[in-house]
């Protein structure tokens, strides 16, 4: 598997936030309210995912204190990493669609709370891109220091 690229993400995130602005742009009006409840619970997944990176990283490196990890949960938590990754940046698009159709009528009550639970959750997202991409690097597997030793 290899490393995400930031620049993938950051792509999706631009293409998915124009798409999102053209389809909301004449329906707008029709749609429900967004829920602020997204905020707390992706920056809740990128806490989990932040700690998971920090508990995982310190196991491989089999710091004092820790049990060694198993193969197959680091496997497990790179896969959770780079799709976290990619669903983050997707979601976070679709705010930064939001943030950017709001922006414009920031005069009327509603888009203007809107933008305000839209910008939250956006910068939610990021954190969890931030923290999948940690935990993919948590990951990786340790060069071995006798490797860079030439004899």
């Amino acid at each position: 598997m290899k490393p995400t690229r930031p620049g993938h993400l950051a792509g999706i995130v631009v293409i998915v936030a124009l798409l999102t602005w053209a389809v909301i742009n004449p329906i707008y009006s029709d749609l429900p309210l967004m829920p602020w409840t997204a905020i707390p619970t992706v920056l809740l997944l990128a806490l989990g995912e932040g700690y998971s990176a920090w508990v995982t990283k310190a196991r491989i490196a089999r710091k004092p204190d820790t049990k060694p990890v198993e193969p197959l949960a680091v496997a497990r938590l790179a896969a959770l990493a780079k799709a976290s990754a990619y669903v983050g940046s997707a979601f976070g698009g679709v705010f930064a669609g939001f943030m950017l159709y709001t922006m414009q009528i920031l005069d009327r009550e509603t888009p203007r709370g809107e933008f305000f639970t839209a910008t939250g959750s956006f910068l939610s997202c990021l954190a969890l891109i931030g923290a999948a991409l940690y935990l993919e690097h948590a990951c990786r597997i340790p060069k071995d220091p006798e490797d860079h030793n030439p004899k």
